[in-house]
């Protein structure tokens, strides 16, 4: 699912520039995350939620406003006095949005993330807590507002969930684990990994992994034997839980640069 798709999957009714824009905070607050760099994970969310709000805004006001601030936004949304007029799909599901986004916006500051601060060192924890938010909030976004089929919604999700890694590189036309030392097991795996719900063929695994096919090959049985991969319904072979907690417990030190 390239951009280009995610975007015309959700907007209209999204507005197409606030969606592409919340794409691209998703995608570099996710990077700075996988790397590890919990500072700029935990700031770079505060942008995310801003155009978030204002996503939500649009939709539920039927008004148009890119510099509208997030509590303003959220305001409008909750309508405390019951004043407002309403045209979000689901009144619960407009709620749901702005408490996220306040529990990620109040969060950082609170934290001292936003302002220097003495007492206060960014952590894994916190990252976490944001960065799964946040995927939350887009995962809603596309729920609600995909307008195309919607296994292809389901599929996005999936792939928002994913973590993509900075081990392996995507610019030219194969993705390439950058570490020179690793088994081709290991390539594999990392690559499966990186690949999420859609899966590599075997073809492509032995275009990406610079090694003869038949060591390739064996690696890739070796590992279906184990249970760590399995074939999905396009026929790629993509990794089960035994094989993505493998990758997480015994090759973390791979999953970065």
């Amino acid at each position: 699912m390239n951009r280009a798709q995610f975007l015309a999957g959700v907007s209209p009714p999204l507005d197409n520039t606030l969606a592409d824009l919340l794409l691209v905070e998703y995608l570099s607050l996710e990077k700075r995350y996988v790397l590890r760099d919990w500072e700029p994970a935990t700031l770079d969310a505060g942008q995310f939620c801003e155009i978030a709000a204002r996503c939500v805004y649009h939709i539920d006001s039927g008004k148009l406003s890119p510099a509208k601030g997030v509590d303003e936004c959220l305001s409008y949304i909750e309508d405390e006095t019951n004043k407002n007029s309403h045209f979000f799909p689901s009144r619960k599901d407009a709620l749901q949005l702005c408490r996220a986004i306040r529990l990620t916006y109040k969060f950082r500051s609170s934290r001292g993330a936003v302002h220097i601060d003495p007492n206060y060192s960014a952590n894994e924890m916190d990252a976490r807590l944001v960065v799964e938010t946040v995927r939350w909030i887009l995962c809603e976004l596309v729920r609600i507002f995909w307008t195309g089929d919607p296994s292809a919604a389901a599929k996005v999700v999936r792939e928002i969930v994913t973590h993509r890694l900075p081990a392996v590189f995507r610019e030219g036309s194969v993705p390439v684990v950058q570490h020179p030392d690793l088994e081709a097991d290991s390539e594999v795996v990392l690559l499966l990994y990186d690949a999420g719900s859609t899966g590599m063929s075997l073809t492509q695994l032995k275009r990406s992994i610079p090694r003869h096919r038949t060591t390739v090959e064996r690696a890739a049985r070796l590992l279906a034997a184990k249970r760590l991969t399995t074939a999905a319904p396009n026929g790629n072979l993509i990794l089960t839980d035994r094989g993505r907690a493998l990758v997480e417990r015994e090759l973390q030190g791979a999953l970065l640069i």
